[in-house]
């Protein structure tokens, strides 16, 4: 179309300088030129180019992946024609033909997938919106209760410290007697998961931010986005697999060891009523209004870590497969999903990478009271005297159980 206008004398269809650059005259979907070819198109589709940008198709181009698809691949170069004449390439009979030189074999609900969707607009498609609404909403929920409630507890710890209220740095530096609290299958799984996890965002996050400055530096550091993608799904296998081994194990100690109060009572993960007295007395605490209430084995944002791994597998996996292998999916699934994995994958993601970073560290290493570190995770012991201030309520039930000089270990 752009041809039969420039032909006509109009100003609005573009020449061969306009989209390949007088100097380069060579095919535009070969080499490197394809990366620039987007750039050119979207000086005059500003609305398709910015959506373009937001796919992975776009944001790999953007970070030098020649192989992704670009413009050329989709509308051809030479003949690019609205989507409801029959001979375009985008018109719906045409799409398997156009689409086959990458997906080959892809079913039919393959071909709804909106390569331009816009998950901001109700009016593209409004379960994706409303996807990406439901993503927004829990970020910002997440983010902003645990960032009022660790500033709070921050300031509070720091008045602790000058009244002299607890130990803190001081006990983390005691020789012992030492507490075991994790047998050494807990330390290597959690060892997994922090490899894992900073492996998949390190090659994840480059990609996210695409045009941020340090993006391609990550990028070139891996050896380039195919190499990144690679190591990515190396590393999603990783987290498949730690999960898996997890689960088995819990089946192994309920079903074949028979053990109790793994799923309710003070050694179980779910989430109790205790659990929400015990946030609003911390909150409490926080604001001058209460004592510090007595910790248990775990405290109500250890819960919340250990269920959101749970979650984050879950949605990010799926999500992650979803993409990976859309051709699989969309054997059953209608094409928006597709889309609507993309925005489930990239927030979910962006969530927990932001919970770690900044909560998780907060909660575990950086507060005054464990300040640089805490590394009971890695050792799997922690000094008695420490044990006895955090976790009243267990070390006073171990001592009722007799069970308290089992559980003592030298440094």
């Amino acid at each position: 179309s752009h041809g039969i206008a420039w032909q006509a004398g109009s100003v609005e269809g573009p020449v061969c300088t306009t989209c390949h650059h007088s100097h380069r005259i060579d095919d535009p979907i070969q080499n490197e030129q394809r990366l620039h070819l987007p750039d050119e198109c979207g000086n005059c589709h500003g609305e398709l180019y910015s959506s373009y940008r937001h796919t992975f198709h776009g944001k790999a181009t953007n970070l030098g992946m020649v192989t992704s698809a670009t413009c050329a691949d989709c509308h051809t170069p030479h003949s690019s024609l609205p989507e409801d004449d029959p001979r375009s390439s985008i018109h719906p009979d045409n799409l398997r033909e156009s689409c086959s030189a990458c997906h080959q074999g892809a079913p039919d609900n393959f071909f709804d997938i909106d390569p331009h969707n816009d998950p901001t607009d109700p009016n593209d498609n409004a379960y994706v919106y409303y996807v990406y609404v439901f993503m927004i909403t829990l970020l910002i929920g997440v983010f902003a209760f645990f960032g009022i409630h660790d500033l709070l507890w921050l300031q509070r710890s720091f008045v602790g410290m000058i009244r002299g209220e607890f130990r803190g740095l001081a006990i983390t530096r005691e020789e012992g007697p030492y507490v075991r609290r994790f047998p050494g299958i807990y330390i290597f799984m959690h060892a997994t998961v922090i490899i894992t996890f900073l492996t998949l965002a390190f090659t994840g996050l480059p990609l996210k931010f695409d045009n941020a400055p340090w993006a391609q530096t990550m990028i070139n550091m891996i050896g380039g986005l195919e190499a990144a993608r690679v190591i990515h799904r190396v590393a999603a296998i990783g987290t498949f697999g730690y999960m898996a081994f997890h689960l088995v194990h819990l089946f192994i100690r309920i079903i074949l060891k028979h053990e109790r109060g793994l799923f309710w009572g003070p050694d179980s993960m779910v989430p109790q009523w205790q659990d929400v007295k015990d946030m609003f007395g911390n909150i409490r605490y926080f604001l001058y209004l209460g004592p510090h209430p007595q910790g248990d084995r775990w405290s109500y944002w250890e819960k919340f870590d250990y269920l959101a791994v749970f979650w984050g597998v879950m949605i990010i996996g799926l999500s992650g497969l979803m993409l990976w292998f859309p051709e699989t999916f969309t054997v059953l699934l209608p094409g928006w999903t597709i889309n609507a994995a993309a925005v489930i994958h990239s927030d979910e993601a962006l969530l927990a990478t932001g919970f770690i970073f900044v909560f998780h560290f907060f909660h575990t290493h950086l507060r005054p009271e464990s300040f640089p570190m805490d590394p009971v995770v890695f050792t799997g012991r922690m000094p008695l005297e420490k044990f006895k201030e955090e976790r009243p309520r267990e070390y006073r039930r171990m001592v009722e159980k007799g069970t308290l000089e089992g559980a003592l270990c030298a440094a």
